[in-house]
């Protein structure tokens, strides 16, 4: 039992990251989209790019906050509408 406790926790992990749902949620759709609902391959680069585009912004508003000292960030937090 406590062998799959460990492996339920090892891959339960990744998926607090928002990037992996994210990647997950593309690779779905876009599989789904190829697979069953029969979509161009406009839209099917339309999702991927959206996926990509989500991740991207997730990351680079992750790099924001560690390059914020934390007085700063409380600071700032308070000043912007």
């Amino acid at each position: 039992m406590k062998r799959i406790v460990e492996i339920a926790r090892l891959i339960g992990r990744p998926l607090m990251s928002r990037k992996v749902r994210v990647a997950i949620t593309t690779v779905v759709c876009a599989y789904a989209a190829q697979v069953g609902l029969n979509v161009s391959e406009e839209m099917l680069v339309t999702i991927l790019s959206c996926g990509v585009a989500i991740i991207l912004g997730i990351a680079h508003e992750d790099h924001g906050r560690q390059s914020i000292p934390t007085e700063e960030r409380d600071e700032t937090a308070t000043t912007l509408p």
